[in-house]
């Protein structure tokens, strides 16, 4: 049976045509108000060759060949096409679990591929909680409100006005738990939604999966947590950031060789465990809403028109197939379309980052060889951003 059309009025408001949802209240919409509070921007110039990373007060517009500008926008990252180009869509980019709360560092090679090819992306970084409906909606909220100071001034440092945003299509891409969580935006929302969803190696296993000894785990916490806290080692940890933070900016100052984008991802990483730490000790037992919860949400929700789903060929906890059994009858019944490609790689392939080597004065062998490895590692992450542009451009 198809299921029931949902339809959206007037919106903040928004009206349910089926009664089956008073059992899954997880799935009955709430709405954030948004706010238009601009805040100062700053930008972050990441090169693809990793031989700078800086923060300045201004973006520099360059050739995305080289190095791609994210200019931080109140909590988001904003990436507009390269050398002044005026922008033919918009995309909002979620990265995986724990990675996406660094999308600059860990997928800037596939996101200065995606706006090489005219597209103004907006990631939203977020922190990884086992509560999957809370974290939809903040991301929901803080996209809108980023978005929202984009269209009100443009981005006037890259050239580009308010009026030149105002109509771009809004596109969608999410890798892995970012993929997951923008099919939950498609369900939880029927306006301010992507014309079109890009879901790359949907993945929601149920905790005891994806975590190994989860269950186990638990229990353990709880009860090691009055040790650990009266252990010294503890305020040691708490304060673990903070002393990672300084000793970056003293590796800055005196190691020529130091790498800032690989620190960064570790203080990014290292910033989050202390909630999930502190969920798993206060009894967290599986991520909220369940995966099962979330299918049938799908199932019944969903709202997006357009939905192409990327699987890879050695994937081994890619969830892509269920996803699409579970999508396919939603989509018809509103006259939508779903599509499938397989595509090589692997879970990690969207975060492939071009590999760091300098060639000497004189070219030698090992340089040919160093240059082979290059092209194959990049060649998988290439195909997929033009297998997902090629796939936007024909919606119009």
């Amino acid at each position: 049976m198809a299921a029931a059309a949902l339809t959206c009025n007037n919106f903040p408001q928004i009206k349910l045509l089926f009664s089956p949802y008073r059992n899954y209240p997880h799935c009955i919409p709430h709405i954030f108000p948004i706010h238009k509070t601009r805040r100062p921007s700053t930008s972050l110039r990441v090169t693809s060759n990793r031989d700078s990373y800086a923060q300045t007060g201004n973006p520099r517009s360059s050739g995305y060949s080289n190095s791609t500008t994210f200019r931080k926008l109140d909590t988001c990252l904003v990436i507009p096409p390269p050398n002044g180009r005026k922008p033919k869509a918009l995309i909002k980019f979620l990265g995986g679990a724990f990675i996406g709360a660094v999308p600059e560092v860990t997928y800037s090679y596939l996101i200065g591929l995606l706006a090489n090819e005219g597209y103004l992306i907006i990631c939203v970084p977020y922190d990884v909680t086992f509560d999957h409906e809370r974290v939809s909606r903040g991301i929901y909220e803080r996209f809108h409100s980023c978005l929202d100071s984009v269209l009100t001034t443009g981005l006037p440092e890259n050239g580009i006005s308010a009026a030149e945003i105002a109509d771009l299509p809004f596109y969608s891409v999410g890798h892995s738990n970012g993929a997951l969580l923008q099919v939950l935006t498609g369900s939880y929302f029927c306006d301010k939604i992507p014309k079109a969803n890009a879901i790359i190696s949907y993945n929601n296993r149920p905790a005891s999966e994806a975590v190994p000894y989860f269950e186990q785990l638990g229990p353990l916490v709880n009860q090691m947590m009055p040790v650990i806290e009266t252990s010294p080692m503890y305020s040691m940890a708490q304060n673990f950031s903070d002393g990672l933070k300084s000793l970056v900016d003293i590796a800055e100052r005196v190691i020529p060789d130091y790498d800032p984008e690989a620190t960064a991802s570790l203080t990014k990483f290292v910033d989050q465990l202390p909630s999930v730490f502190n969920q798993v000790a206060e009894g967290t037992s599986e991520f909220k809403p369940t995966p099962a919860e979330n299918l049938e949400c799908f199932n019944k929700l969903y709202n997006v028109r357009r939905t192409l789903l990327v699987k890879f060929d050695s994937d081994t906890i890619d969830e892509t197939d269920v996803l699409e059994k579970t999508l396919k009858p939603r989509i018809e019944s509103f006259g939508g379309k779903l599509e499938k490609v397989v595509l090589r790689g692997n879970h990690i392939t969207p975060c492939i980052q071009e590999p760091k080597w300098q060639v000497g004065s004189v070219y030698t062998p090992a340089d040919a060889i160093a240059q082979g490895f290059k092209a194959i590692s990049l060649n998988d992450t290439r195909i997929l951003s033009r297998t997902i542009t090629d796939w936007f451009d024909n919606l119009e």
